[in-house]
């Protein structure tokens, strides 16, 4: 049977220590996971569920983005996606009578953990201003609370419409037509967040702001760079992709600041010898300095360069621009400078290169550690550089992968979620929809928030996620947002930003990914796309949660109806009572969506075009792939301070935290540890287990504070340090951002360690 809610918030911050592990999966994953679920679901419904997850005619995990192979197994989830279809199904229930029991300022001091704990929402759920309860609502209020405050604004920039990456296709498009029709760009979401600076980089130099790799690519690769990325835990499917690259003859090289268990050795619970001894992965290791990847990259160039017969001359003379310039700035590389931004070891560097010389085709995957830094747009740019010097872009086994973290976050950016629209797409809406949308750029993440810090932004409305756990600078954030005059949240779960609120707020409840969407029509499905590209239907198999769940769709087209009035001829009403209506709209406005229904209806779904991969087209500014020249960067960092970088926990994704261990780093039962090399830790005078404040430190003078983190003597790299968010976004300035992506830096913050008033 499912088992009840923790009643009390559990301690986080005495966590115990042990050894960390130097393999993943296996047994201990597969246990984990059926006992998680067991918890949330029971047992019959943890069988019935976990069976559809990421089948041909099943749902999407409401995890990750990483794609389905074509042959799939019978239990196609890892066990975080276990987790998190068990979070979404979970038999638990939070009804009206929570809320008379807990009022908002109660929630406001219970930990993410113990509020995502409590089970399904399962009512519209309104907090009056100067109330401290929610109370129920019906829809038919909640709509015309939400029209109130957006008609009385003075103009519809005052609003902003954010978006988490787990809302679907058909959903997004509508939210997207619905806010332009209202009149505004402002369309953060939580690629804001992550892979910005990957959108960033790629669209400049490649033409397409998206990976050029498919599965198939990675099986076929001689060489696969992993860099800034924890697979074993974000993106643990991915560890089957590099089990059979291993398998064809590919050799791994991992490029992070912390050993991964998952990528030291992967114990694939499918198949007898993964029970046992497993498969190791990485064939090198390098243990860079946070922020370092730049100019690894760089001085990897220059040696190909230096190399005679490296370079794939014939690419680059006929599909590159700015070569020479780029080689003028590659030739001056400087082993000492790349020896100290690093901090790896010449012979390592050496060894690195000969493995390129040796590869005729090298995929590169990165995620968050090369997306969250200054730096960051020039630091992936270079690693474009890098494949465009080797031909290693537009032909098979070979490309750039990063990998993307939430379920459709890059399905949302295709279907127009994004603040500054390119061109071509506002014009294909207007001609779809007979109506100028307009062109002004709107905020991003960042730029809301100081938006609603500055009164400039009054009424914040969230397609999912938990904006205020998501975002940087935590106390300047939940300031901006009790600013507004109302937030609403279209949810599943309660989070903490239900609990920060503007002067009034409304929860909407919503369907998950694992529930039947039944309208007017019959019984629906919906698409999303993965991290490489695949499109691909979607459908629940559970009963609602409540009998008075809406569907995104349904609140998009009746939000929308409700705002616009009855004069406005977009067919919300269609839109909702028939999903299909939505994929003919998309498949006239969004390229490569031509005959969408026809083509979703294939099982497996269809991959969308991809110019560079596909034809060796770059749809550039120049008409063909850019080399980039941009000086070499990296963090520096003042004596007695650490590089802090914030990550997740395994038994996290995002900003949800399914439980309070780390078993692959060895923590249990806490989550406020920093982890810092015992070299350092010793200069720092700081014993294994003593208790410290984190101070951030950065030019604005802010004393950002996180207190009472438990030391852990951990082998991480020289000079660096790691804590889990989003207890350590407090530390992340709301103006410390990338260069061009705006996106936060949260990999890369200095700070001093202070002996914490707990100890």
């Amino acid at each position: 049977m499912a088992t009840k809610p923790p009643q009390g918030d559990p301690v986080q911050d005495a966590p115990q220590v042990a050894e960390r592990k130097r393999a993943a999966a296996g047994l201990p994953a597969v246990g984990h996971s059926l006992r998680m679920a067991h918890q949330q679901m029971g047992v019959r419904r943890t069988a019935l569920t976990l069976l559809s997850v990421n089948q041909k005619d099943g749902f999407d995990c409401p995890g990750c983005a990483w794609p389905e192979p074509e042959h799939r197994h019978k239990a196609e989830f890892c066990e975080n996606g276990a987790k998190a279809v068990a979070e979404e199904a979970t038999l638990r229930r939070v009804t009206p009578d929570f809320f008379t029991a807990h009022p908002v300022s109660d929630l406001a001091r219970r930990s993410g953990y113990w509020l995502g704990q409590q089970g399904r929402l399962t009512h519209p759920m309104y907090l009056p201003e100067g109330a401290d309860h929610y109370e129920p609502v019906s829809w038919e209020r909640a709509f015309d609370i939400v029209a109130e405050e957006l008609t009385a604004l003075s103009s519809p920039d005052e609003a902003v419409f954010y978006t988490s990456g787990r809302t679907s296709n058909e959903a997004a498009f509508l939210y997207q037509l619905f806010a332009r029709k209202l009149g505004t760009n402002n369309l953060p979401d939580c690629s804001n967040m992550c892979h910005e600076s990957s959108g960033s980089a790629l669209s400049e130099t490649i033409g397409v702001g998206k990976g050029s790799v498919l599965l198939e690519d990675l099986y076929q690769a001689d060489l696969i760079v992993v860099a800034g990325q924890n697979p074993g835990t974000n993106h643990p499917r991915m560890l089957s992709a590099l089990e059979k690259a291993k398998r064809n003859g590919a050799r791994v090289v991992s490029v992070n600041p912390l050993p991964e268990a998952g990528l030291e050795r992967f114990k694939n619970p499918q198949t007898p010898k993964g029970l046992t001894a497993g498969t190791t992965l990485t064939d090198l290791f390098l243990q860079i300095r946070i922020g370092g990847d730049q100019a690894l990259f760089r001085l990897l160039n220059k040696l190909i360069l230096d190399t005679p017969g490296a370079v794939d001359e014939e690419f680059v003379r006929d599909h590159t621009h700015g070569f020479h310039a780029f080689a003028e700035a590659a030739r001056a590389a400087d082993w000492d400078e790349t020896l100290t931004a690093t901090g790896l070891a010449r012979e390592d560097v050496e060894r690195f290169l000969r493995m390129v010389l040796d590869s005729e085709r090298i995929v590169v995957c990165w995620a968050m550690g090369l997306t969250q830094h200054k730096h960051s747009v020039p630091m992936i740019r270079e690693i474009v550089n890098f494949l465009l010097l080797r031909g290693n872009i537009g032909r098979p086994g070979a490309g750039v992968c990063p990998v993307r973290g939430h379920s459709n976050v890059q399905g949302d950016r295709t279907m127009g979620i994004f603040e500054r629209p390119a061109p071509a797409f506002l014009d294909a809406l207007e001609r779809e929809f007979g109506f100028a949308p307009p062109r002004a750029h709107g905020y991003d993440v960042v730029r809301a928030i100081r938006a609603l810090r500055d009164g400039e932004a009054k009424v914040f409305f969230a397609m999912g996620g938990n904006f205020v756990s998501a975002s940087p600078d935590t106390e300047v954030t939940e300031a901006a947002m009790r600013r507004a005059r109302l937030t609403v949240h279209v949810s599943t779960k309660l989070n903490r930003s239900h609990a920060v609120t503007g002067a009034r707020a409304l929860i909407l409840p919503t369907l998950g990914r694992t529930e039947r969407d039944v309208q007017a029509s019959g019984e629906q499905f919906v698409t999303v796309e993965d991290s490489m590209g695949m499109v691909h239907a979607s459908r629940g198999r559970l009963d609602p949660a409540s009998s008075h769940l809406l569907s995104e769709p349904a609140i998009v087209c009746r939000l929308a109806r409700r705002v616009l009035g009855p004069q406005d001829d977009v067919p919300w009403e269609e839109f909702e009572k028939d999903y299909a209506t939505v994929r003919d709209r998309i498949a006239r406005v969004v390229p490569g969506f031509e005959d969408f229904n026809a083509r979703v209806a294939r099982p497996g779904g269809f991959a969308l075009p991809h110019a560079p991969r596909d034809e060796r087209r770059f749809p550039t500014a120049t008409g063909k792939a850019n080399f980039t020249a941009a000086p070499v960067e990296y963090p520096h960092l003042p004596e007695g301070r650490l590089l802090l970088q914030t990550l997740r926990s395994h038994d996290q994704y995002n900003t949800t935290i399914y439980g309070l261990d780390d078993r692959y780093r060895g923590i249990r039962n806490g989550r406020r540890v920093v982890l810092v090399n015992p070299e350092d830790a010793r200069e720092l005078k700081l014993a294994d287990g003593a208790y410290v404040d984190l101070v951030g430190e950065w030019k604005d003078g802010v004393e950002r504070r996180a207190p009472g983190f438990r030391v852990v003597h951990y082998p991480t790299a020289r000079g660096c340090a790691a804590a889990y968010y989003p207890e350590t976004n407090v530390l992340v300035p709301l103006d410390a951002t990338a260069d061009t992506s705006n996106t936060p830096a949260s990999k890369s913050v200095v700070v001093r360690l202070e002996q914490s008033a707990t100890d």
